[in-house]
């Protein structure tokens, strides 16, 4: 098993900055990616970003490309999210993921077997 505990998430401007943390722990050796998704209010839970967790090998939603970096620690079991120059549209629960699974399916969450509780992100205008 692999828990996730996600943090960082707030109330920021249009066009703020906030990173968001994933601690991993328990069986992390099992990880072979992980990854951020979304969830605003009456939508359904969407794709942020994903890595892979030995080769750093990253995947974006074009939503958020050019504006999120993913990166992660394998020493520190962590794993970040960078989101600049925030919009509105960017306000959700956001949650990190972990999946054992090598799939070329990364976008949906149901490849991921591992969630962490999800940290609130408000962007106001």
């Amino acid at each position: 098993q692999v828990q996730l505990v996600d943090s960082g998430g707030g109330l920021v401007q249009a066009g703020g900055s906030l990173r968001l943390s994933c601690a991993a722990s328990g069986r992390t050796v099992s990880i072979y990616r992980m990854g951020w998704f979304r969830q605003a209010p009456g939508k359904e839970r969407e794709f942020v970003a994903a890595i892979t967790w030995n080769g750093g090998t990253t995947v974006y939603a074009n939503s958020v490309e050019g504006r999120f970096t993913i990166s992660r620690d394998n020493a520190k079991n962590m794993m970040y999210l960078q989101m600049n120059s925030l919009k509105p549209e960017d306000t959700a629960v956001y949650y990190c993921a972990a999946s054992s699974m090598i799939t070329v399916l990364v976008i949906r969450p149901n490849t991921y077997e591992y969630w962490g509780p999800g940290t609130q992100v408000t962007v106001s205008s």
